[in-house]
């Protein structure tokens, strides 16, 4: 005999789906059905960085600038495992409250300078990082490139030889900020990455999306970046990286 289902409790559907007029979108499964993880959480195999600012410590990798270690240039820790185009990106992190860093993608090798990287990133950055406080975590900013794209909050359009245009608001930028958790706490990014339109995802909210109608400046393939700063001393941590090509 086969036990009903507790009051309230969901269960897998069977078969499958046929649209219902009272069938409303249901809140996504932690499905991570298609990715793949990209670092295996020992070494940095497949890993290209400077050994002096990354390592891997407690599962994580840990990308560090001390006292004595000061940059002049931001340098990253980049991913030479594939060609990154259509993709989905999950990866949580941990910074330090005056640290800067982001995630760069589709994003290329500056030439002439070893681990230096341009592109988008998707920002990140400490509580305390700012004298007014102010947080760039969740925007996309173009390394090297046509630098600020997407503030938090906004979706924008791209075209060529003109300023980035806000098309559309996801919600107040400062509203968002509060969804960010501070150095004592992990946080989790999720980034989709189809044709011209790039989606970063904060901690389950939307922080900024950008449809790059630029074909002359966007690039719509590349490599995986983790970026430590210029500035003060600083930590960041990277773990369960998880890569799903589209």
């Amino acid at each position: 005999m086969t036990a009903a289902p507790a009051a309230g409790a969901s269960s897998a559907p069977q078969g499958p789906y046929v649209p219902a007029q009272r069938q409303m979108p249901v809140p996504a499964m932690d499905d991570n059905t298609g990715f793949v993880p990209i670092f295996d959480g020992t070494t940095l195999t497949g890993w290209d960085g400077n050994p002096k600012y990354w390592r891997v410590e407690d599962g994580s990798i840990v990308g560090e600038v001390t006292p004595e270690t000061l940059l002049k240039v931001n340098t990253f820790l980049i991913w030479r495992g594939g060609t990154m185009r259509d993709f989905e990106l999950k990866a949580d992190y941990r910074i330090s409250a005056k640290g800067n860093s982001g995630i760069n993608y589709r994003s290329v090798d500056e030439p002439g300078m070893q681990w230096v990287m341009r592109g988008y990133q998707a920002d990140i950055d400490g509580e305390s990082r700012n004298a007014n406080g102010k947080r760039y975590t969740g925007q996309n900013y173009e390394e090297r490139g046509r630098l600020f794209v997407a503030l938090r909050g906004q979706i924008t359009r791209l075209e060529t030889g003109k300023i980035p245009e806000v098309i559309g608001s996801l919600g107040d930028p400062d509203q968002l900020a509060t969804y960010i958790n501070g150095s004592d706490g992990w946080n989790h990014y999720y980034i989709i990455a189809r044709g011209n339109v790039v989606i970063q995802i904060l901690n389950g909210h939307v922080m900024s999306i950008v449809v790059d109608d630029d074909p002359t400046g966007r690039k719509l393939e590349g490599e995986l970046g983790f970026e430590v700063h210029v500035g003060p001393p600083m930590k960041v941590e990277f773990r369960n990286i998880l890569y799903k090509a589209l």
